[in-house]
């Protein structure tokens, strides 16, 4: 080392490689209420005073949360200090428990019909401790001067001889939510398309409609279920066997369009491509969706009336309002008759202008 020499120096490096990141994983913690209601009617209010300060009336129990509750009422109060001057009304927790957080709202009925309450909630305001902590059996919420006993002897809160007070208790509970983070997705019904198939291949059809020249096959049960209409004419008539029924007040388009709703519960293309303007001509009776509207209305489909009334609701106009509002009272659309009413109302300058101009 004398000589000037350095020691050789070995130098280690460690290469730190990452494992690769796991799938993440999430909770979600959900406090929440469990709120119940509880009614206690006390009658005879002026043969409890009297009874002492600290003496109470006590409901019976109820359960909120899955804790037994009780309301106490004091009618001499229960602060000897206040010497009867107040009732005191208490919430008390009437089972095991420790730690139990509540919210708790305390109502005074006004028995005049008048709706003026007196109303003691922790529900819907901000709460700068949070919920109210009872610490064991026995524990209480509420007021020693609820109300002034000469007050309320005087007030509408007493009727009769009777007092009303509605308790509304909300246990707080907090819990791992997963369904709102994992969910099983459910497809909406394909029952109509199973049934959409029946209408097309036309398989174990039993009767055959003869509209117009045209012939439709059909079933008697599903027709039946869909139709109180159809379910007297297929079995209740003299001829419970028949095979062949004429219909003489439709169209085929419009009866091919009843069938696929009865099948499929949705409008055909064809009914639902109506144009906008369709509506504010002379012919909106002639228009497919105006002649099935009144096929629901003749065999009492509602849903399908509906869907009618929705479709030509978004054609009124100024100039279509008058014939619309005529089919809806002509065919029971009260919905759509409605909506024509209202609009005829909101426009009534423009729509006579409009019957000038005709």
């Amino acid at each position: 080392m004398t000589n000037g020499a350095t020691s050789p120096v070995t130098v280690a490096t460690l290469k730190v490689e990452h494992s690769p990141l796991l799938s993440p994983t999430s909770s979600q913690s959900v406090t929440e209420t469990v709120n119940g209601f509880h009614r206690f009617v006390i009658q005879g209010y002026s043969l409890a005073k009297g009874m002492g300060i600290g003496k109470h009336i006590v409901s019976d129990n109820f359960t909120v949360g899955g804790y037994r509750w009780a309301i106490y009422f004091y009618p001499d109060g229960k602060n000897p200090e206040d010497s009867s001057t107040y009732v005191s009304v208490f919430i008390a927790l009437a089972s095991e428990g420790t730690d139990v957080r509540a919210l708790f709202e305390l109502t005074l009925m006004d028995q005049s019909g008048k709706g003026k309450h007196k109303v003691h909630s922790h529900f819907d305001r901000s709460l700068e401790s949070g919920p109210y902590t009872l610490k064991y059996r026995g524990s209480m919420w509420g007021y020693k001067r609820f109300f002034r006993r000469a007050l309320l002897e005087t007030s509408d809160y007493l009727k009769d001889d009777c007092l009303i007070i509605n308790c509304t208790v909300g246990v707080v509970v907090s819990a791992i939510d997963c369904s709102r983070l994992h969910s099983i997705q459910v497809p909406v019904s394909d029952i109509g398309a199973h049934f959409g198939m029946l209408l097309e291949n036309m398989e174990g059809s039993d009767i055959t409609f003869d509209v117009a020249g045209e012939k439709f096959r059909s079933h008697k049960l599903v027709l039946a279920a869909r139709s109180p209409v159809f379910r007297t004419e297929i079995f209740d008539g003299v001829d419970e066997q028949k095979k062949e029924m004429v219909i003489t007040d439709l169209e085929p388009r419009v009866f091919k369009a009843l069938l696929h709703f009865i099948y499929r519960d949705t409008l055909s293309e064809d009914a639902e491509s109506v144009e906008s303007s369709s509506a504010s001509l002379s012919s909106v009776s002639e228009t497919l969706i105006a002649k099935l509207l009144a096929a629901a209305d003749r065999y009492c489909l509602e849903r399908l009336k509906l869907m009618c009334e929705s479709r030509l609701c978004k054609n009124i106009s100024v100039n279509s309002v008058a014939k619309i509002l005529a089919l809806a009272d002509e065919y029971h659309a009260t919905e759509l008759k409605a909506v024509c009413l209202r609009f005829a109302a909101e426009n009534l300058a423009g729509i006579i202008g409009s019957l000038f101009m005709c």
